[in-house]
């Protein structure tokens, strides 16, 4: 399967990561009703979405700029490797 070209698509994909985001705190909050629980969802949603900001575009535009990330597994193996060339 190749890369989405499709605006359209790219939007619908968003907006079902949006509703699947969304259903799953609702769920979690409508199981656990907690001030406390919600809090701390948001906290961790929060910092999730600073951590991939970091991995796809402060990495690739202020630290590294000749790297390009092609998802997650590819920030991992970048740090290993950074790893392993520091020592």
């Amino acid at each position: 399967m190749g890369d989405l070209k499709d605006p359209r698509l790219m939007y619908l994909k968003a907006g079902l990561f949006l509703l699947a985001g969304c259903g799953s705190v609702a769920g979690i909050l409508v199981e656990f009703p907690s001030v406390r629980l919600a809090a701390l969802l948001a906290i961790a949603l929060w910092s999730f979405c600073r951590l991939y900001y970091f991995a796809f575009y402060v990495i690739e535009h202020y630290i590294d700029p000749g790297y390009r990330f092609a998802g997650l597994g590819s920030f991992l193996l970048y740090l290993l490797r950074r790893k392993n060339t520091v020592n």
